[in-house]
């Protein structure tokens, strides 16, 4: 069978009541988690960029802490907030993915559709299924192409779900998502700008237009993942269809993962390491900082630009400026990239080293080794880690995110709200 009705037959047959309380619950976990980082990304400056366009797009979706806009704009907004940050969920694969991101469009089409909680915890789950099995089918980055692209066939998927389509309709929706739309890599390397996390929010909004289009008839390509010129021949030739077999289990959530920190997920443990040796070392006393990584970690993290980062987007993803921003502080938090371009901050970063450790690239993605040697005229201090606190191995605790949704925006009741979200319609909530 074609992985594209492989995807379909999964999307239609999924029902609210076939999913596990562990997978519902996990799935109002993230819920809560984006609504904190999007919330705590209004008035951020791509927020303030695009506020404008909403203006010029009417409609009755809606959009978060901004009224409402058209299905398409109010996507793209949604997600922006979701990701801008940096510090919505993470999965790691062959490639790397924040399924979270799908959050903006569900949130868009089902407040204009009526659509209930339960229905949006359904297509959550369709999502998160269809898009980490494309990260664990192959890798995007080495083609040079970006994880996006995984990502609005998840969204198709989901709002498919959404919208109770056939198989189809399913099929036709991923493919006006996929067919005009791969996205480069060159969103993700070198200075990085608002299209870093722009990149998802487009993706959202073209799921949307797809699922719009095919909802009133548009008919699109009917294999736009393995047809002749479709996404394996020609972008990821290297793709394993087998990971779309047997699709009868719908707990892919359970294996992604919960950021603690506000930087890039292969960044995480980096932090806890930091803010652990802080306490160990002064600053002005280190005379070298070895950070030793895995492969994906040092080529996202450590290339020419993340040493002299300008902007919030460059440094989050940047292992030098985080570790030595949690060393300097020992805190890391939203206002900690107020320390780019800081004197002390600076000269930590030019002690740095950061290697690949292969014995760490063999372990990855399994484990995210990360170890940190602090050199200093006091003596040689190091710690390491497997995995950090958020990861499937090590979930982050209810308490620990509640409070960082508090923490984020301020509002308890809106924590417990969403927490019995299963209960409202989805313009209850945004």
């Amino acid at each position: 069978m074609p992985v594209e009705e492989e995807i379909a037959s999964f999307v239609t047959d999924l029902r609210f009541s076939d999913l596990d309380e562990r997978v519902i619950n996990e799935v109002k976990r993230r819920i809560i988690d984006s609504f904190g980082v999007a919330i705590a990304s209004l008035n951020s400056p791509p927020s303030d960029a695009f506020s404008g366009m909403l203006k010029l797009n009417h409609g009755e979706a809606r959009v978060i802490g901004n009224g409402s806009s058209s299905p398409e704009a109010a996507s793209f907004y949604n997600t922006l907030l979701i990701r801008y940050l940096d510090f919505n969920d993470t999965y790691l694969s062959r490639e790397p993915l924040h399924p979270s991101d799908m959050l903006g469009c569900l949130l868009s089409v089902g407040s204009l559709m009526r659509a209930d909680c339960k229905s949006l915890i359904t297509s959550m789950v369709a999502g998160y299924e269809v898009s980490m099995r494309l990260c664990d089918s192959a890798s995007l980055r080495k083609h040079g192409f970006d994880h996006v692209n995984f990502l609005q066939i998840g969204m198709a998927a989901a709002l498919s779900k959404m919208l109770n389509f056939n198989e189809k309709q399913v099929v036709n929706a991923i493919s006006i998502a996929t067919v005009p739309h791969i996205a480069l890599r060159e969103s993700r390397v070198g200075g990085l700008s608002m299209w870093k996390a722009g990149a998802a929010a487009n993706s959202s909004r073209n799921a949307t237009f797809a699922a719009l289009a095919t909802m009133n008839g548009f008919t699109a390509p009917p294999a736009p993942i393995s047809g002749k010129f479709g996404m394996k021949n020609t972008v990821i030739p290297d793709m394993d269809m087998t990971v779309f077999r047997n699709m009868d289990r719908a707990d892919a959530i359970m294996r992604s993962y919960i950021k603690k920190y506000p930087v890039e997920y292969h960044a995480q443990s980096a932090v806890e390491i930091a803010l652990r040796l802080h306490s160990k070392v002064k600053p002005g006393e280190i005379s070298r900082i070895e950070v030793e990584t895995y492969e994906a970690g040092k080529s996202i993290l450590a290339d020419e630009e993340k040493w002299h980062p300008e902007n919030r987007e460059t440094a989050d993803h940047s292992l030098p400026f985080v570790v030595a921003a949690a060393i300097a502080s020992g805190n890391f938090w939203l206002d900690t990239y107020r320390l780019i371009g800081d004197g002390k901050v600076s000269e930590l970063m030019k002690k740095i080293e950061v290697r690949e450790r292969r014995d760490f690239t063999e372990a990855y993605p399994s484990t995210l080794p990360t170890r940190i040697v602090v050199h200093s005229s006091e003596g040689i201090y190091q710690e390491e880690m497997e995995v950090p606190e958020g990861h499937s191995r090590l979930p982050l605790s209810d308490e620990a995110l509640r409070r960082k949704f508090v923490l984020l925006t301020g509002d308890g009741g809106l924590f417990e709200k969403l927490r019995s979200c299963e209960k409202l319609k989805v313009d209850q909530i945004v």
